[in-house]
């Protein structure tokens, strides 16, 4: 999604959500920041679990991982600055091997990245000769390069449906993998290291609780949560995929089990709904921050790239996502 808010528009947003100096103090920042991305013809992708001043002040395109990755195919820019963490920053790297892409913070990373490796990929596919992989973009390019074809939250099922094959190595997420082999009739063979740090917390129980303090709870859970989760709640899906179900949805109170920054960044956009819940935060999608950012820009500095003879094969498989996505099932 597409955002050009104005200044004042971006108070509005952050007014709901922030004291009167720290916004003060946000918009100097992003009022510095638009400058610099005039100055240095930069383009700035920011994921939902981005903090509200980061999304709504200085993000022009927003979403889940398969629209800004779609989106870092597109863009018509000299600098990419990706606000999320270094896998998402690799994968616009890996689809723009001519632009120079950005992170502010080299050190957000994703512990479902950090739980597999390519050699792990690589032996799996001797155990088991044949079998296609399918990868979940929150992994490494190294490990993308040793995959058939990406998927993301939103399109998992699609892409697990579309491979002609009874058998699939599904990785690295054993969650979103347990929640998409209920849905089908194909056996997914797993990694059982693979959690997010961030949703693994999240119980059934918590869904009990809240429940029992809210009539006509609505609960929408990511599908990087546990099985358990899932099915206690009223909708899973990808966080673009919960903004959606959540403007169709009457009912006015709204359990988000995913991460914190989600709920924030949606209470602007539905101020009519009450978001309540537990709230666990990533700390690698926090180090990014406005300072930062601007730093990032000025400098031009925290450059990822992606080598070229592993960006081709990276490619190939975010490329095949591409082609299953936006194909008619």
């Amino acid at each position: 999604m597409k955002l050009n808010l104005s200044i004042n528009e971006v108070k509005e947003k952050l007014q709901k959500l922030y004291m009167p100096h720290e916004i003060d103090q946000a918009i100097d920042l992003i009022k510095e920041i638009r400058e610099l991305k005039k100055q240095k013809n930069a383009v700035i992708l920011g994921h939902n679990y981005m903090t509200p001043d980061v999304y709504y002040g200085v993000s022009d395109f927003v979403g889940d991982s398969l629209g800004l990755a779609k989106q870092a195919s597109e863009v018509d820019a000299d600098i990419i600055l990706f606000n999320g963490v270094h896998f998402m920053a690799e994968t616009a790297s890996v689809l723009n091997p001519q632009k120079k892409v950005l992170i502010a913070d080299l050190q957000a990373g994703c512990s479902l990245a950090e739980s597999i490796t390519a050699e792990d990929v690589r032996r799996l596919k001797q155990m088991y000769p044949g079998v296609p992989v399918v990868t979940y973009i929150n992994c490494s390019a190294e490990v993308k390069a040793e995959t058939d074809v990406c998927c993301t939250s939103a399109n998992a099922l699609k892409i697990v449906q579309s491979i002609d094959s009874d058998t699939i190595i599904f990785l690295p997420d054993v969650y979103l993998g347990k929640n998409i082999q209920k849905q089908t009739n194909k056996r997914l063979i797993l990694w059982e290291k693979g959690k997010c740090m961030v949703h693994e917390q999240y119980t059934k129980e918590d869904i009990e609780y809240y429940r029992k303090q809210f009539d006509d709870l609505l609960v929408i859970a990511h599908p990087e949560c546990n099985t358990d989760v899932t099915e206690a709640s009223d909708f899973t899906g990808s966080t673009s995929q919960m903004a959606d179900f959540i403007r169709k949805s009457p009912r006015k109170n709204v359990l988000l089990v995913t991460e914190c920054s989600m709920a924030d960044n949606l209470r602007s956009e539905f101020p009519d709904k009450n978001f309540i819940g537990t709230c666990h935060t990533c700390p690698h999608m926090k180090k990014i921050t406005l300072a930062k950012i601007r730093d990032a820009l000025l400098y031009e500095q925290y450059e990822v790239k992606v080598p070229e003879e592993i960006a081709e094969k990276a490619r190939k498989s975010i490329l095949r996502m591409f082609d299953l996505s936006y194909t008619k099932a």
